[in-house]
């Protein structure tokens, strides 16, 4: 089930053109469109987009995400906004963000976090649903 609706990809590529209104991003948002649209539908639900990020933080794919993992991701991440952030982040930044993930994530504390625990948090977690709210508002 899809809690908030689906998208197709023309809708997708109006949401996507109302984000960045001075460039084209109809090109960016057909990639990220195929990228998330992994049964071929050709329409998004929000269970697609928790799904694509779950297996893209499962780095070993194994079905679980553990802190080394999420560490790797989210460390890569931040090498890529650069050390010329403003407020600057702290060497231990990604660290603290993974701590912070977990907490919240990990519902049963076994150091790992699954998709029913991952797509169980999202679901509840007003912040990280703002956060994907491109889904929220398109039926």
């Amino acid at each position: 089930e899809c809690p908030s609706g689906v998208v197709d990809e023309e809708t997708f590529k109006l949401i996507y053109s109302r984000f960045f209104p001075q460039g084209d991003a109809s090109s960016y948002a057909h990639f990220l469109f195929d990228a998330f649209d992994a049964d071929r539908s050709g329409t998004l639900c929000f269970q697609q987009k928790l799904r694509w990020a779950f297996d893209l933080y499962d780095v070993n794919k194994d079905g679980c995400i553990s802190k080394e993992e999420m560490l790797e991701i989210i460390t890569s991440i931040y090498d890529m906004m650069g050390r010329s952030t403003y407020p600057p982040l702290p060497d231990n930044a990604a660290a603290q963000h993974v701590e912070l993930f977990f907490q919240k994530m990990d519902k049963n504390g076994d150091g790992v976090v699954t998709f029913e625990e991952f797509l169980e948090t999202c679901q509840e977690d007003k912040d990280i649903m703002n956060s994907l709210q491109i889904f929220e508002n398109t039926i």
